[in-house]
C-alpha cells in the first residue's frame, strides 16, 4: 500500500502490516545501494536511534560548546534526490531555541559558478577546499552535530558575505 493510503486509514491495528511493508521496502532499497551508501545510511540510522530524544548537542557532546561560525560534522539524516543527506560538514549561521541554522557543505568543488553554491576555499581545520550548498540551508536540532571541525569568524567579511548569499538564495527561491 502507498504511504498516503496508510495515512487515510490511520488505523493503528494494522501497524504490524505497516512495519512489515516498511522493512521490506527498506531491504529492497539497501540491496540497490553501493556499500558506501549502505554504510552512510546505517551510520545515520544509528545516530538517529541514539540521539532522537536529545534536545540539543549538550546532551550528546560532552565538554563542547558550539558557536555561530563553527564548521561542524553533522548528520543531516535521510534525503531525497537533490537534498543534502547523511554526514556532511555544515557552517552554523545562527541559533534559536536549541536549533541551529546551518548551511551544508561539501569538499567537491564545482569549477563552474552556480548561484546556489558558495566557494569557501581552504578553511583551517578542514583537509580540502570546501563549498557551501546555499539552497540546502535549514534549521536543525543541534543534537545532529557530531563534532566541531573548524571555525569562521562571525564578524569577518567572509561570514557576512555568506549570510548575504543565503538571504539572496532564499529571495531568489521562486525561480526553478
Amino acid at each position: 500500500m502507498e504511504p498516503k493510503e496508510w495515512l487515510k486509514q490511520h488505523d493503528l491495528s494494522v501497524l504490524d502490516q505497516l512495519i512489515r511493508q516498511a522493512q521490506e521496502q527498506e531491504k529492497k532499497m539497501l540491496e540497490s545501494l553501493t556499500q558506501k551508501e549502505v554504510f552512510d545510511y546505517m551510520i545515520s540510522k544509528l545516530n538517529f536511534c541514539q540521539r532522537k530524544r536529545a534536545y540539543s548537542y549538550k546532551e550528546v557532546l560532552s565538554g563542547c560548546r558550539v558557536r555561530v561560525g563553527d564548521i561542524c560534522f553533522i548528520d543531516f539524516g535521510q534525503a531525497y534526490i537533490m537534498e543534502i543527506g547523511y554526514l556532511h560538514f555544515g557552517l552554523i549561521l545562527a541559533f534559536k531555541h536549541n536549533k541551529a541554522f546551518v548551511v551544508p557543505m561539501t569538499g567537491k568543488i564545482s569549477r563552474q559558478p552556480k548561484d546556489h553554491l558558495y566557494s569557501l576555499g581552504n578553511v583551517p581545520g578542514l583537509n580540502k577546499e570546501s563549498c557551501l550548498f546555499l539552497n540546502d540551508a535549514k534549521w536543525i536540532n543541534t543534537a545532529r552535530i557530531i563534532d566541531i571541525k573548524g571555525h569562521l569568524d562571525p564578524s569577518g567579511k567572509q561570514f557576512c558575505r555568506i549570510k548575504k548569499s543565503v538571504i539572496e538564495c532564499i529571495g531568489a527561491g521562486n525561480k526553478e
